[in-house]
């Protein structure tokens, strides 16, 4: 009879604990799921980000642009004159110049065109959403999100039994969530490396040798955005299901909409390749990502 007790005492501190746990979860990570997914031009204007980008062409990383760019011109002006002695076929003069002003002007404009290469990606994710918000009467995010995981599926957040089925669907997916907010935090810091990159590949397209890094940061600014577009759809097909809080099905068809969120990045990959965000492949994936 004492060994019961001691063992239900066990399985209620347990519980306890893990409820609050799940109960934070839901409370916080996935407001913050909505700020790190759903990425604007906004990126571009924190002060200390700003700092690093520059404020003009005398100063942050636009300086550093401008002062490879002339490094440029004076590399094809000395390879250009020794191609007089060596024989060698060389780029004529005025194309390379012309594709050098025209990288020039767009480089000192870069991160106002990659806040407006953003801003395209962002209005077609929010119309995703906002097509959901008018055809089900729901606001379209992860907040939301929790909300009717907890009163539609009637997980009880207050009091979570970890040892019976419902406890054990909410674990798997407080699980996931932790996965999705590692993964889309390690995206938002990729896609500000490649925003503060945005000069030095804009002027690689330059030269014909080093035009690949142009096409590799493309590819892969674009994937790490596109990913909020394939978010969207997920989550407008989860809100559109009707749940039933009886049904078993259900719960598990969310926990499948998790793992859709959670493999949104290996989706876009395979179609449109770039990196990969996944937190258990991402040091891996850093040695591949021009590929």
């Amino acid at each position: 009879m004492e060994e019961n007790n001691i063992t239900q005492i066990i399985i209620d501190t347990i519980n306890t604990i893990l409820g609050k746990l799940f109960s934070s979860i839901d409370n916080n990570l996935y407001t913050i799921l909505d700020k790190i997914t759903f990425i604007d031009s906004n990126i571009l204007h924190d002060k200390n980000f700003e700092k690093i980008l520059g404020t003009s062409t005398s100063n942050g990383i636009l300086l550093i642009a401008n002062s490879l760019l002339l490094g440029i011109l004076l590399y094809f002006s000395i390879k250009y004159l020794l191609s007089h002695f060596t024989y060698t076929n060389m780029e004529k003069p005025y194309s390379f110049l012309l594709k050098l002003i025209i990288c020039g002007i767009c480089m000192n404009f870069s991160y106002f065109l990659v806040g407006q290469f953003i801003d395209i990606i962002s209005n077609i994710s929010i119309a995703i959403r906002e097509l959901g918000e008018n055809l089900f009467d729901k606001k379209i995010c992860f907040s939301q999100l929790i909300l009717d995981i907890n009163n539609n599926i009637s997980i009880n957040t207050s009091s979570v039994d970890v040892f019976s089925l419902d406890g054990l669907i909410k674990s798997i997916i407080s699980i996931s969530l932790l996965n999705l907010i590692f993964s889309y935090s390690f995206r938002y810091i990729l896609i500000k490396v490649f925003i503060v990159l945005t000069p030095f590949a804009i002027l690689s397209n330059s030269i014909h040798s080093t035009s690949w890094f142009f096409k590799s940061w493309l590819r892969n600014l674009f994937s790490l955005l596109f990913i909020q577009v394939i978010v969207s759809i997920i989550l407008v097909i989860l809100f559109s299901i009707n749940y039933s809080s009886n049904n078993l099905l259900y719960k598990f068809i969310y926990i499948g909409g998790l793992y859709c969120l959670i493999k949104a990045n290996s989706f876009v990959k395979e179609f449109i390749g770039g990196i990969s965000t996944e937190f258990s492949n991402n040091f891996g994936s850093l040695s591949k990502f021009i590929k």
